[in-house]
């Protein structure tokens, strides 16, 4: 499976902001591989801006359309007005392992259900609109066993199909080299093994 993540390393996050009616949202961007990334940064919101009157979240840790890892909260605004609608924010632009924390300074105006519901969504989506992103390709290990004379070409062939050779074990009958696979792409080794001559063996 191939989808969209956030460009951006461990602990770091991306970020916008804007003003309605004195009330200023700070919304922060995150690559949420597990939980325990999306908890961090919650933390370290609350911790930067303690004085702050809410922060509210949502996260999806997995693929787009994922199910089961993911979450939102209003951390106490009304029920519905905050935590939703920055998750079907995330959900709609397509985007795994993403977590978003929209930090809220109260200015003193109340914006209604309906304000509020909008505003958290714009703050989410104005700061999805400018986050570096890559592809991120699923992949599973493969195992194929080649002779010394073989092992430069079949590295060649590999670069060529974008498959990355994750290790290499050197054994008195061979190489072995284990490979990145493309969980979407079928295995098809029968350019290699021409290339190679049959000198080629596939390992489950």
């Amino acid at each position: 499976m191939r989808y969209l993540v956030p460009d951006l390393s461990p602990g770091a996050w991306h970020s916008s902001e804007f003003e309605v009616e004195r009330s200023r949202f700070i919304a922060w961007v995150c690559r949420a591989p597990d939980s325990p990334a999306f908890e961090a940064l919650l933390a370290t919101a609350r911790q930067r801006h303690s004085s702050a009157s809410h922060h509210c979240s949502a996260f999806i840790v997995g693929p787009p359309g994922e199910q089961n890892a993911i979450g939102f909260s209003d951390d106490g605004e009304p029920g519905g007005t905050a935590g939703r609608p920055i998750f079907q924010v995330l959900e709609g632009a397509g985007l795994g392992q993403v977590g978003c924390v929209v930090i809220r300074y109260f200015g003193g105006t109340k914006l209604g259900t309906g304000g509020l519901a909008r505003a958290y969504a714009r703050a989410a989506t104005m700061a999805l609109d400018t986050l570096p992103s890559h592809e991120l390709v699923e992949r599973a290990s493969l195992h194929i066993r080649v002779d010394f004379a073989g092992e430069a070409e079949a590295r060649a062939w590999l670069t060529e199909q974008a498959v990355p050779v994750t290790q290499a074990d050197y054994r008195a009958d061979g190489v072995l080299l284990t490979l990145g696979w493309p969980t979407d792409t079928p295995v098809d080794l029968s350019p290699l093994e021409t290339r190679l001559r049959g000198r080629i063996t596939l390992l489950r």
